[in-house]
């Protein structure tokens, strides 16, 4: 999401799903209702549900930016039931719901409920193991934390954790990812961007539509629709992945940082593994109507959404999260350096690209500086607490871990462990456990004192985990 600045001199990045939220069920449906909130999330225990799994969201809207306060939407949703479903809810932040239909069928009843629930009872209970759709129709002002407008008169979704739930039903946690279809009707003379690669494109009565498909496994945050009057230009990665930029008219366009993004792309598969969407690109907005009004930048899948121009340490940042955060997700809030560590050293990692000396100019003036400064290293990394899942810890703290991890364990070891960790949990989701794990397994070295130290701990590591290896080497010759 927004990006915090690495706190010296070393770039960084810029400081810059219609699902359904099934229920545990009691004995028979005379008695049935909505059982534990959301999906057994620590830090967000109401969001999501874990009664049913999503396969794919296919959401429609209308909009016309001569009516901000209005957003008309019908969105289906396809999904597994894990469960007898006789009630389950979707999450939906505001609008008036029209109607709600369950298998074609218009549900028994429908109501709100708590900050987000659309609570559902279908005309008849939803067999445990079946495929099943809902469909919902609404219309309404977008919900402000994920939708922001443009000061041009357009709009774009933007936020973390929580963005979907602000335009249309979804089952919103990471861990229940979908394909998604958008399919979009602005008036026209106005364009839509969306993740994934577009669709036909018709006009009808003075309106344009516009469609946009992700083939790939999606988490609902990661998700975007943005409209204004943008210009588009298309590219290829080396290995042929179309690549689409968007620019809102009050945007920088600046053709040298467009291509550098293809390059970013290229040095970023090389370290990593091949890139993991059947596209790439960029949504680069303009100036919102408030100032603070959505974030600078954030990791939209496949196309990441940036505030006025292209830079490369955003660029490097928010593509690393298309292997890091979106093809490999969360398996909950607490494991957010699943992503936001990664993001931030792979910025070190296109320093040293370009010549930078990582060990002296970026580790160890760092280490030195925060070495005495007990509140730099008072955050864990996994599980940093409710409210820290983004916490500045993980892109300063964590991407000095990995960089102490590279030189414990190897180039060879490490970036193979990279790759092995792409490769084996793409579109899916996994814990930083697991990373623990994988590590050790690729070196074949015990690293739990190292992990307990640096993920774990909350006071600056141990010297010998400080500066393992050729780090300690660089230590002494400084001393």
């Amino acid at each position: 999401m927004r990006r915090l600045p690495n706190q010296r001199r070393t770039t960084v990045a810029a400081l810059a799903t219609a699902v359904v939220s099934a229920v545990v069920l009691v004995a028979s449906p005379a008695s049935a209702a909505i059982g534990g909130p959301g999906v057994g999330d620590p830090y967000f225990p109401d969001d999501g549900n874990s009664g049913y799994d999503v396969s794919h969201y296919d959401v429609r809207i209308a909009y016309d930016p001569a009516h901000t306060e209005r957003l008309d939407g019908d969105t289906t949703v396809t999904a597994r039931a894990l469960t007898r479903l006789d009630r389950f809810s979707l999450d939906l932040k505001g609008f008036t719901v029209a109607s709600v239909a369950v298998n074609g069928t218009p549900a028994k009843t429908f109501s709100r409920a708590g900050a987000h629930e659309l609570v559902i009872t279908p005309a008849h209970p939803v067999a445990k193991g079946t495929t099943f759709t809902v469909r919902v129709t609404y219309a309404g002002r977008p919900d402000a934390e994920g939708w922001h407008t443009l000061a041009s008169g357009g709009a774009y979704v933007a936020g973390e954790p929580h963005s979907a739930t602000s335009w249309y039903p979804a089952n919103d946690h990471p861990s229940d990812k979908a394909t998604f279809a958008l399919t979009a009707t602005v008036p026209d003379g106005w364009k839509v961007i969306g993740n994934g690669l577009p669709g036909p494109e018709t006009t009808e009565n003075g309106r344009r539509t516009f469609r946009w498909f992700e083939d790939k496994p999606m988490a609902t945050y990661l998700s975007t629709v943005a409209i204004d009057r943008f210009t588009v230009h298309r590219g290829r990665t080396a290995a042929g992945t179309p690549v689409i930029t968007a620019y809102s008219p009050d945007a920088v366009i600046d053709a040298d940082a467009e291509a550098e993004q293809t390059e970013i792309l290229d040095f970023l598969a090389s370290k990593f593994g091949p890139y993991p969407f059947s596209s790439a690109g960029a949504i680069v907005v303009g100036a919102t109507k408030e100032p603070a009004n959505g974030p600078l930048a954030l990791e939209t899948q496949s196309r990441p959404t940036y505030g006025a121009m292209l830079f490369d340490a955003s660029v490097v940042h928010e593509n690393t999260h298309q292997w890091f955060g979106d093809s490999v997700s969360f398996e909950d809030w607490r494991d957010g350096c699943v992503a936001e560590c990664f993001a931030q050293y792979a910025g070190q990692l296109w320093e040293e690209h370009k010549g930078a000396d990582l060990d002296t100019y970026y580790y160890r003036s760092e280490v030195e500086d925060y070495r005495n400064d007990p509140s730099f290293w008072s955050v864990r990394l996994y599980d940093p607490g409710p409210g820290r899942e983004l916490d500045p810890a993980l892109y300063s703290k964590g991407s000095l871990m990995l960089h102490a991890l590279r030189r414990t364990v190897g180039d060879e070891a490490f970036f193979g462990t990279l790759r092995t960790w792409t490769h084996d949990h793409a579109y899916g989701n996994a814990s930083f456990r697991r990373f623990e794990a994988l590590a050790a397994k690729v070196s074949g070295q015990d690293l739990r004192g190292f992990f307990a130290a640096w993920v774990d701990g909350t006071v600056v590591p141990p010297e010998k985990y400080l500066y393992p290896g050729s780090l300690a080497e660089s230590a002494d010759a400084a001393g």
